[in-house]
């Protein structure tokens, strides 16, 4: 057995058992009523799809990868805060790493408290004896079904195949198609209307897959090659992608304009600014579409500058003796390379907000509300993820090869 099928079995292995935790419910819940009850909530159909329906039944995984996820976020913004986490991070290789995770690993135990709290909380009316032995006992079940799943992501991530955290998503999303298409299969008796959205489905998938792999090369030219006047390689560049916030910028923005609209719809009295704001958050609305579209501006210039940091590279080619042609090492190549990743980000995040209107193009040409909510959402991180993971594939493959060759 090669180590590809090792790393390959492996992550199959821990896929499949998370996958099955998910389906094992927390006793003293009434879950047939709840189940009932929350398909017409909008947060929890928004959680649903990164949790595999988890929040649906509320097992023991249900809390699933969410609070790693939300952990390393706040990480990654304290490092750009707090010095002290940077230095460490920059300076101090491999145990900072360890320090970094470490940290994260903490910030996760918290945040998995707080959200088992308030999921006891929300669950009072569908339980049998609700009290605060009941609380406590959710709490740990779903804290340690959370640090379980950030442990099986970390192995992934070191031991198989892809990054774990990704994979888990993956998953999560993944299991929902059979049901939607069954479902809309069972509805829809018009074969031409079928062909449109599967040939609309195609297309968003060419489009997403196109966004994911885009970047924009700036050529680099080493001391080296200057001094023997050699021919500007094609292979020595800085590759710049169009989308460098993922489809993170998009889950903000849509949890941002679902909230809400779900806190308008518990507050029972009625109060006449509270229903114009909600008829100016309808999806269909102008107002809508135009906050919409500068919250995922917002949050993809805010991801941007997590992931890039302009002086950072600019200083990382000039301890390499490397730099741009004709632009001057230092000032200037960061102010050059700060306008190319604004314009890349602006444009990267133009084509995503016209991505997540898909679904509602959709919906309007087929009359078919399948696709809405975060469909387009759960598009960009199978096509993210399943490019990644082919390439990692593809790598070990040609790893392999060359061992076999050397030997």
């Amino acid at each position: 057995m090669n180590k590809l099928t090792q790393k390959v079995i492996i992550t199959i292995t821990i896929l499949f058992i998370a996958r099955i935790g998910i389906f094992i419910p927390i006793p003293g819940i009434n879950h047939e009523n709840f189940a009932s009850n929350i398909n017409r909530n909008n947060i929890i159909n928004f959680l649903n799809t990164f949790s595999g329906g988890g929040f649906s039944i509320i097992g023991i995984f249900s809390l699933g990868i969410i609070p790693y996820i939300n952990s390393s976020i706040i990480t990654q913004l304290l490092i750009k805060i707090i010095p002290q986490l940077e230095n460490i991070q920059k300076n101090e290789g491999e145990i900072g790493k360890q320090k970094i995770t470490k940290i994260t690993r903490y910030f996760t135990t918290i945040w998995a408290l707080i959200q088992s709290l308030s999921i006891s909380l929300w669950i009072k009316p569908y339980t049998f004896n609700w009290n605060n032995i009941f609380i406590i006992n959710v709490m740990l079940t779903l804290t340690t079904g959370s640090i379980i799943i950030m442990w099986f992501s970390e192995i992934i991530t070191e031991y198989g195949i892809g990054n774990g955290a990704s994979l888990l998503i993956f998953q999560n999303i993944i299991s929902n198609i059979p049901q939607n298409l069954q479902s809309t299969i069972a509805t829809q008796n018009n074969t031409k209307k079928l062909v449109l959205i599967l040939c609309l489905c195609i297309t968003i998938l060419i489009i997403n897959i196109l966004i994911q792999d885009s970047k924009r090369k700036i050529y680099i030219i080493s001391t080296k090659q200057l001094g023997e006047k050699q021919i500007l390689s094609s292979q020595n560049y800085i590759p710049l992608k169009l989308n460098q916030g993922g489809v993170m910028p998009i889950v903000f923005a849509s949890a941002a304009m679902t909230i809400p609209q779900y806190l308008a719809t518990k507050i029972h009295y009625k109060i006449l600014s509270i229903n114009i704001f909600t008829h100016f958050i309808r999806s269909n609305n102008i107002f809508y579409l135009v906050l919409y579209s500068i919250l995922i501006i917002i949050f993809s210039y805010f991801y941007s500058s997590i992931i890039l940091n302009p002086q950072d590279i600019a200083e990382n080619l000039k301890k390499m003796g490397a730099s741009i042609p004709n632009i001057r090492p230092g000032v200037e190549t960061k102010e050059y390379l700060r306008k190319v990743i604004n314009k890349l980000t602006f444009i990267g995040a133009i084509f995503l907000f016209i991505i997540a209107q898909f679904p509602l193009i959709i919906s309007n040409i087929t009359q078919l509300n399948i696709f809405q909510g975060l469909g387009t959402t759960s598009l960009l991180i199978l096509v993210g993820v399943a490019i990644d993971t082919a390439k990692q594939i593809q790598t070990y493959i040609i790893s392999e090869q060359y061992d076999n060759m050397m030997e």
